[in-house]
């Protein structure tokens, strides 16, 4: 590649990003994942009770109790943190302190053939619904510990064990497995998106031949703006990691998580440039990329190791045997893309070079 052309490519580039600060909704975009990445201390509180629900004070939950199995609950919910049991002598009396809100909700446990039945009466909206529905859960499951446990003498079988009790944190847990991998890969959708816009917008305007009567090839146009875009993710992902850190959520192996986002951006980028060439409508080539990426994604999924597994892998420096891979196999498919759509501007430009 002689100096010219790089020029050229870097030329078309700097008109791109200039272009791009005046682009109101994209600016809007980036705005929004600045203030989710700066104030995501904050941020994960509040969205990990929707992750996790019983992971956020509520309060203490009050559940009334009947039936001749009651004892057994009660020495269940006594390991649950922030559940009150209050016995009861008859159905209708736990019941009518249901109705009153003396209780946010009822159980009845009662034996029938040996075997402990629990019936559970829960509000059927609330705003604390959530949570009495979490908390009543877990002391149904360290009850059904309790019972195998005692209940494993009398078996003809061996049962499978029951998977050990991870006292994990559930804002860990968010942070890195949802948090982490949207603010990297959200850069990564936008550029793809804006890669599409710069293109059509050029052919409609009609100033595309304009551009290369500069004189510029077709490549050098494409791969100019290709470079613009795709320069954008790992740009804001070097932010985002930094804003996280300093908001007490630190990113491990953050040369190889940038490494990650700058392939996705080139495939993301060139496959979006590919089809602005191929249906030079905006609308159109907008519908098409987002079906193709959404796609691309659920596709992903079902790989060895989908990319968002590889991004929490590499935050919190856990790789796997297949995370290191994972991510050269990405470089080398970005590698292909480039070269593909070089060829694919050949194709439809015989003249570019």
């Amino acid at each position: 590649m002689s100096d010219r052309p790089l020029r050229s490519r870097l030329t078309v580039s700097k008109r791109d990003l200039s272009a791009l600060s005046r682009e109101k909704t994209i600016v809007l975009a980036l705005l929004i994942q600045l203030f989710v990445a700066a104030f995501s201390s904050f941020l994960v509180v509040g969205l990990t009770s929707l992750y996790a629900p019983g992971s956020v004070e509520g309060g203490d939950v009050t559940v009334a109790v009947v039936g001749d199995a009651s004892d057994e609950f009660v020495d269940a919910a006594a390991e649950v943190e922030g559940l009150v049991v209050a016995e009861y002598d008859s159905l209708d009396t736990a019941t009518g302190a249901f109705e009153v809100d003396q209780a946010q909700a009822v159980v009845e446990a009662r034996t029938e053939d040996d075997r402990i039945r629990v019936t559970v009466t829960a509000p059927a909206s609330s705003l604390r619904k959530t949570v009495v529905v979490v908390r009543l859960r877990e002391a149904l499951e360290a009850l059904e510990r309790t019972e195998r446990v005692e209940r494993s003498a009398n078996l003809e079988h061996e049962l499978v064990p029951l998977p050990p009790e991870v006292d994990a944190s559930p804002y860990l847990g968010f942070s890195y497995t949802v948090l982490v991998p949207l603010l990297l890969f959200l850069p990564v959708f936008i550029s793809g998106s804006v890669a599409v816009d710069s293109v059509t917008e050029e052919v409609e305007r009609g100033t595309l031949e304009l551009l290369r009567v500069a004189p510029l090839s077709l490549t050098e146009i494409v791969e100019g703006k290709g470079l613009a875009a795709a320069g954008l993710a790992p740009a804001q992902a070097a932010l985002w990691v930094t804003m996280l850190s300093l908001n007490g959520i630190p990113v491990s192996n953050v040369v190889g998580v940038l490494l990650f986002v700058a392939a996705l951006s080139v495939i993301v980028v060139g496959g979006g440039v590919g089809v602005a060439l191929a249906v030079p409508d905006r609308q159109r080539a907008q519908l098409l990329y987002s079906l193709g990426v959404l796609g691309a994604f659920a596709a992903a999924a079902f790989l060895p190791e989908p990319p968002a597994t590889t991004a929490a892998r590499l935050a919190i420096d856990s790789p796997a045997a297949t995370t290191l891979p994972s991510v050269a196999g990405y470089a080398v498919v970005a590698v292909l893309v480039v070269v593909g759509l070089r060829l694919f501007v050949r194709r439809v430009d015989p003249e570019s070079l």
